[in-house]
């Protein structure tokens, strides 16, 4: 299995544990909910895939974001 480097919007290495904050207003699809820009998210975990990461909010469990859309905190 070969290592996947996932990198926020400003090159930054992101690993499992750390802390983002969204960069834009994003909308949850399936819900009526909206992360705010400047949301911080804890604890992400990472999927596997490079431009993707897990993590849940107060409001939505098991939220897959776009690391395109995150900073490291």
């Amino acid at each position: 299995m070969s290592d996947i480097v996932v990198k926020d919007s400003n090159g930054t290495v992101l690993v499992d544990g750390d802390s983002v904050t969204t960069v834009k207003d994003l909308k949850v699809k399936g819900t009526s909910e909206t992360l705010k820009r400047g949301t911080l998210v804890k604890n992400i975990r990472l999927t596997g895939r490079a431009g993707e990461i897990e993590c849940n909010t107060k409001k939505v469990k098991g939220l897959v974001l776009r690391t395109e859309f995150l900073k490291k905190a």
